[in-house]
């Protein structure tokens, strides 16, 4: 069964190749824009989202498909990857599959020059495991950026070197 965040993820990431969402049973179509503001959804994507759990607006579905966003809250669906482009599309549990993944009727896509659809980013949990990493000289990956540790033979060096005497920056780093 589909959870409701994963709904709003797959219609997030559609929204954000220009696909609108169907609602009226077909009589207007919707976009929220921005679809996220800092590390979650946009208010604008919130309204959206209300309207689409409205019983009073009808068959809501995603410009391309053919199930509606309260078929895919039932027990009934899934979201999954599509094998020909990695975005999320909707998958019965038992069954037949859909006919097609939305990406169908987008003849550019997948177009793997451009930056692909993206879940928001939690900037200070991650700038935060970034600090964390360098108080800690220790030696992870982030998102396959290594970051540079330096050598433990060059640290008394290192130590050696005077500190920045910047007035914005403190001895733990931070501001």
């Amino acid at each position: 069964m589909a959870t409701e965040e994963q709904v709003k993820k797959y219609l997030a990431y559609w929204f954000q190749l220009g696909k609108k969402v169907v609602v009226n049973n077909g009589v207007d179509k919707l976009l929220p824009d921005p679809i996220y503001q800092d590390n979650s959804y946009s208010p604008e994507f919130e309204r959206c989202w209300q309207i689409l759990n409205d019983p009073k607006n009808g068959s809501c579905y995603v410009e391309g498909t053919h199930e509606t966003i309260a078929e895919l809250l039932t027990q009934k669906w899934d979201v999954m990857l599509c094998a020909r482009c990695t975005m999320p599309i909707p998958a019965k549990i038992r069954g037949t599959p859909p006919e097609n993944c939305p990406c169908v009727d987008l003849p550019s896509w997948p177009n793997l020059e451009v930056p692909q659809p993206r879940s928001p980013v939690d900037s200070t949990h991650r700038l935060g495991g970034i600090r964390d990493r360098l108080r800690n000289h220790q030696y992870k990956e982030d998102n396959g950026s290594a970051i540079f540790v330096p050598d433990e033979h060059l640290i008394p060096l290192l130590k050696e070197l005077p500190r920045c005497q910047c007035p914005a920056i403190s001895e733990t780093g931070g501001e």
